[in-house]
């Protein structure tokens, strides 16, 4: 049996993976997103297997007004359900990967 914790954690991992969804679906949004994180399109769909990746995806949606409503209308959600996800997911920032280093999470400081 499933505890509530991991079903929250699936549901917000889900959400994160819908949100980059809606990012790859309009060339611009993830150019966009690819630029800040570093990543090549190559290496998308390794990353999306990383929590704190999906984490750094809703940190991007959830960091412009314009994004987050905007993803929130075509998922039929509230815009503060993605800020609830984002906290199930991890305050921490996402890294692209390195040669020397896989993707991980880098604390905020």
């Amino acid at each position: 049996m499933q505890t509530r914790d991991s079903m929250r954690r699936e549901a917000a991992e889900s959400l994160a993976v819908q949100a980059l969804g809606f990012l790859a679906g309009e060339p611009e949004r993830l150019a966009r997103f690819l630029a800040l994180t570093g990543i090549g399109p190559d290496r998308i769909r390794a990353a999306a297997a990383s929590p704190g990746f999906l984490a750094g995806v809703l940190d991007h949606v959830a960091s412009e007004d314009a994004l987050v409503t905007a993803f929130a209308a075509e998922a039929g959600i509230k815009p503060e359900e993605v800020e609830k996800a984002r906290r199930t997911l991890g305050s921490g920032q996402w890294e692209r990967e390195t040669r020397n280093q896989g993707p991980g999470i880098r604390d905020q400081e």
